[in-house]
Formats: C-alpha cells, structure tokens, sequence
C-alpha cells in the first residue's frame, strides 16, 4: 500500500468535506439533485459524483452550487462547522450594520465568552514611560504580530503629530479620536499587541470597550523611574519650571491605581533591564494564554 503524500491527504480530506457539505445542504432544504441541477445549471450526473466525493469541480461551478444553496462558497469548504443558514443571514445583518449597532451586538455578547472576544488581541496600558512601547514593540518582534502605537495611528489618520492634534482638536476632540483608533485597531487586526495613552484608563466608554476587546497588562514602574525615562525620551517639560512635577506624578499615578489593577495581568520594570522585561512580558502572555483561541 502506498502511503499519501501531505498535499494529497489534504486534497482527499478537503473533496471529502465538500462532499459531506454539499449532500447534507441539499438534504436540509429538501431538493432533489435534478431540482438542485435546474437551479444551479451543473448536471445531476456531476452532481452525483460531487456528493460521492468523485468530483473535481471548478470554482465557477462550485460558485454556482453555493448560491442555488443560498451559501457563501467558504461555508462548503471550512474546516470547522459551517454555518447554518440561519447564522449566515445574521452574519450578514450584522455586516450591514452602522458601527454603532455593532458595537451594542458585540456589548451584548461578550459576558457570554469574554476569553473569545479579546483572544489574541493584548494591550499595554500604563503611564507614559513604563515601559509600554519598547516592550511591545519587543514582544510584538517575538510573537510574530503586529505591533500598533494608538497615538501613532491618530496621527496617521489626521495627518498630523501628536502635538498639533491636541492644539487643533483639544482634549475632548483627541479622546473621541483616541476611541475612533480602538475600534479600529479591533476591527482591522485579530492578532496583535496594543500600546494606549496612559490617560486611556480615565474615559469609561472607551476603558470598557478596550476591557472588553483586548487582554490587558498593566506595565508599571516606579514614579522616579516614570520621569527619568520621560527625560530620556528628549521631553523635560515634566521637570523644566515645575519642582512639584514628582509630587504631581506621584499623585496622577495614585488616582489611577484603581483603574490600571482592573488589567489581567502586571508586569513591573522598576530596576529591570529591558530584555528582562520583555521576557517578563512574554512570560504572562504565555501564562494566560492571551494568544489561545486566535484566528
């Protein structure tokens, strides 16, 4: 006996699924193969060697089957459970929906699987010189996924730095921008590590919303700490003019405790090399299993 070759067990398995899938559509909605045939112009005899798994049909008429099947063609030919006709026609609904409805349908069912709804999606959270865009950008590396900066995706979608954004737009308009990033980012990536503001944690909507859709990880540090390496990244305004600028941090980042223990999981950089950190990082991400369950 010959043993099959990797592409021809594929090959066998996928014209056996199909076979299965095209019978069983048909059976449900009660046609017989010549009514089938007449509706989706393929022969009943070509019909017959498609549902035995003896036929090497074409897309276009495979395209032609699906649609007299009132099917996408992808649900013949899905490894995992298709859908019924029923989820296919609120899949489409759903689609069709403005942002906003959408965003209520998915309110509605993420208590029922939360762990689904933020699979594969991991977010930093934290003030702003913990930590959160080197060790991303690092586990992001590591992990083989994409690694997106919310402040930088606003100012790609303005066309504008982060600083004129906020003279232009203010405070408030920057939050409704900063929203209008997540949803984005949650809609264009099924995998991937997220940096946010540090002030993200302070807008309910939007901190729900992220809660929601994203694992979070706190990355903390010491308020020292917080401003030496804001001072490293070329920003001395915390320090320049203002001597109660440690007293200010210290009292920002203890107004947001609360807030940021609400993330899954922690890692803290104080006194941490960088590498280290990022080891940290990818430690809990593998803990967790923030990346189980992604497409």
């Amino acid at each position: 006996m010959t043993d099959l070759s990797p592409s021809e067990d594929i090959g066998g398995a996928l014209i056996a699924r199909l076979a299965a899938r095209v019978a069983e559509a048909r059976k449900l909605r009660g046609l017989s193969r010549r009514v089938l045939s007449e509706m989706s112009g393929v022969s009943p005899r070509y019909l017959a060697q498609l549902e035995a798994g003896e036929g090497n049909i074409s897309v276009l008429l495979l395209q032609r089957v699906a649609s007299a099947l009132d099917l996408r063609i992808e649900a013949l030919l899905a490894e995992g459970m298709p859908m019924d006709h029923e989820a296919e026609r609120i899949t489409a609904l759903f689609r069709q929906a403005p942002p906003q409805v959408q965003q209520q349908v998915c309110g509605l069912l993420a208590p029922q699987n939360p762990k689904v709804m933020r699979a594969g999606r991991i977010c930093l959270i934290g003030l702003r010189g913990a930590g959160k865009s080197t060790l991303g950008r690092m586990a992001g590396e590591a992990l083989g996924i994409p690694f997106v900066e919310l402040n930088h995706d606003i100012e790609a979608d303005t066309d504008m730095p982060l600083a004129e954004v906020m003279a232009f737009y203010g405070e408030d308009g920057y939050r409704k921008l900063e929203a209008e990033a997540l949803e984005r980012a949650s809609a264009k990536h099924d995998k991937m590590i997220l940096a946010v503001a540090g002030g993200i944690v302070a807008q309910p909507d939007t901190y729900a919303r992220l809660l929601e859709r994203f694992h979070t990880v706190w990355i903390k540090t010491s308020p020292a700490e917080h401003m030496q390496r804001v001072r490293g990244q070329g920003d001395l305004r915390p320090m320049e003019g203002n001597p109660a600028a440690m007293a200010h941090l210290k009292t920002l980042l203890e107004s947001r405790i609360p807030l940021y223990q609400q993330a899954e999981a922690q890692v803290n950089t104080t006194n941490r090399a960088v590498r280290s950190s990022a080891n940290d990082l990818l430690a809990v991400i593998a803990k967790h299993r923030f990346l189980d369950g992604a497409k």
